[in-house]
């Protein structure tokens, strides 16, 4: 290791010298604790350090050490159901070691180093080693078979020498082997790789398939695509945690990676406490046998933000060329957005808008670009979604870290204040809303759930539309102004926002609802209104009275059936029957 010496300290930016060998995100270790930090920038004969740790107490004159290489992650069995920290350190390891609180300059193995894997060979000795080749597997949960792969980093033109079935630690070699100048490199379960570069895939494909969340007002009018990326932007209390952590639970996707980045201790603590808890609807077994979380909370040192993003997205993009889909969501990307604009100040750069550095959107771009539908390099297709949580000063969307963030992700989540006080979660508003996957699903539910799937939504949008519109007169005159038929659209539009977008995330039936349910409850609650508009030709009958039907009360009482009942959710025949005397 090169040494080093520190000539300046300003919070977590320190500037050293004597490190000509010094590299651009190089990982270094800064005084006598052997402090965690990564070069970020060069001048001449400085360099400056964005340190991941508290560096109160640091001094001119201590010395800083080179590691060699850039900030990366520790790839290989052991990922699963893993709690790190904003760097990959093994938080519960850390706790088991030294307590509630992470002492400074520790340095754990991310994956357990004495732990025995049984390793069993998919590839045959002889064979000619191809990029991202898998070499075999590991059942590390119930839920997750680990895919042990050829690292891009290895030499090409190789040929495999060996590879023995077996249980084997990370330290030890699973075989071997030969290069064109016959060189021979043993084979590990583990790989490194670093942050800020994306992992290689052969090619990036359009998205084609909706991921399925399970939560109404996502899948029916708002959908993301497997492989997209969604934004959700709101202010404080509006639910964004809430949506976040549905989202992980719920969704369709094999792995999740959830991203803690700059969360409050609270809201990551019942992450922490409520994830091992949670049942996998696939599997039936605990989610965390397919879940990786990273734990970076507010009052961790303000750089680490930044590393827990990239650290959270190279994790993912692993799994993801093991073939599976996988689903990342960050939370929230103003957290990290505010640390750049901390160590960019600090490295007295020509700040941007509202002091944010010039290159925020390309920094928050490098981000979401790295999701994406794909072929890997072993030809399997994944897929990789990213969702992240915006955090704007007062809910103001104009802000600098939406407006990047808008600019890139395809999905938009508008979280409405006045909505999370009124108890309606969750708080995506209906008009403000959009999705950029909304054919992509149409075509999709259209096949495999029932072909009215985007009649059925376009008919309830134009309701809600109509209904806003209509908000106006009333404010004004009253609902005594309206016709009968437009007082069946406001209440046809009530029945729309408390019976089917407003949903209980802590009820154990009501918190998922699987597409044909969905398309049933929005489906029962159209044919009513249109039941009711055809009974309203008859001018002696009055929407009120017609609101007081019992089936009424059934289409909103739906949403409390369990799937197991699929076949009582669907009450189109019991409604059309319904006449103006019932």
């Amino acid at each position: 290791m090169t040494n080093g010496k520190i000539i300046s300290i300003s919070g977590p930016l320190i500037i050293a010298e004597n490190l000509p060998d010094a590299k651009m995100y190089e990982v270094v270790r800064i005084g006598t604790w052997k402090l965690f930090g990564e070069i970020i920038e060069l001048h001449k004969d400085k360099v400056y350090i964005q340190c991941y740790e508290e560096t109160q107490g640091l001094h001119p004159g201590e010395p800083v050490y080179l590691e060699g290489f850039p900030l990366s992650v520790k790839l290989g069995p052991g990922l699963i159901g893993s709690i790190y920290d904003g760097v990959q350190r093994p938080l519960d390891i850390i706790y088991k070691e030294s307590g509630s609180f992470i002492p400074r300059g520790v340095d754990i193995p991310p994956l357990p180093l004495s732990k025995k894997w049984h390793f069993v060979p998919m590839q045959k000795p002889g064979i000619k080693i191809l990029p991202g080749m898998k070499l075999g597997f590991i059942q590390e949960t119930e839920s997750v078979k680990h895919f042990v792969m050829i690292s891009p980093h290895l030499v090409a033109d190789s040929t495999l020498v060996t590879l023995n079935d077996g249980e084997y630690t990370i330290e030890e070699p699973i075989g071997s082997i030969k290069t064109e100048s016959g060189d021979v490199i043993p084979l590990y379960m583990t790989q490194n790789w670093p942050v800020r570069r994306s992992r290689p895939i052969q090619n990036k494909l359009a998205p084609d398939k909706p991921l399925v969340t399970g939560q109404r007002v996502i899948d029916m009018f708002f959908p993301v695509a497997e492989g997209g990326t969604a934004c959700v932007p709101g202010p404080f209390g509006s639910g964004k945690t809430v949506i976040q952590h549905q989202l992980a639970k719920w969704n369709s996707a094999d792995i999740i990676v959830y991203v803690g980045c700059g969360e409050r201790g609270n809201e990551m603590t019942d992450v922490l406490m409520e994830f091992p808890e949670l049942k996998d609807p696939k599997t039936g077994r605990s989610i965390m046998e397919r879940t990786v979380l990273i734990a970076n909370t507010s009052n961790m040192p303000v750089a680490a933000r930044e590393a827990s993003v990239f650290c959270g997205i190279t994790i993912a993009e692993y799994f993801r060329d093991m073939g599976y889909k996988v689903a990342l969501m960050a939370d929230s990307t103003s957290r990290w957005a505010e640390a750049m604009r901390e160590i960019s100040g600090r490295l007295e750069e020509m700040p941007g808008e509202e002091g944010y550095p010039a290159y925020l959107s390309s920094r928050i771009s490098s981000f979401y670009e790295r999701s994406g539908k794909v072929v890997t390099q072993n030809g399997e297709i994944a897929s990789l979604t990213v969702i992240g949580a915006v955090s704007p000063p007062g809910g103001d969307l104009s802000e600098p870290v939406v407006q990047a963030t808008l600019r890139v992700a395809k999905v938009f989540w508008s979280l409405e204040a006045s909505l999370a006080y009124a108890r309606h979660f969750p708080a995506i508003h209906w008009l403000n809303s959009y999705s950029l996957y909304q054919k992509i699903s149409d075509t999709y539910f259209s096949e495999h759930v029932h072909q009215d799937w985007s009649k059925t939504r376009e008919q309830a949008m134009t309701l809600l539309q109509k209904e806003a519109e209509l908000q106006d007169i009333v404010r004004i005159v009253g609902t005594d102004a309206l016709s009968e038929a437009e007082k069946l659209i406001m209440e046809t539009a009530k029945s729309i926002k408390e019976d089917f977008l407003h949903q209980n995330a802590y009820d154990d039936v009501d918190t998922f609802t699987s597409a044909m349910k969905q398309f049933y409850m929005l489906r029962n609650i159209m044919i009513f209104h249109e039941t009711c508009l055809n009974l309203l030709s008859n001018r002696t009958i009055k929407t009120v009275d017609l609101m007081q039907n019992p089936i009424r009360e059934k289409i909103g009482r739906i949403k409390y059936l369990p799937e197991t009942n699929l076949e009582k959710c669907n009450l189109e025949n019991e409604i059309r029957g319904v006449k103006a005397h019932d």
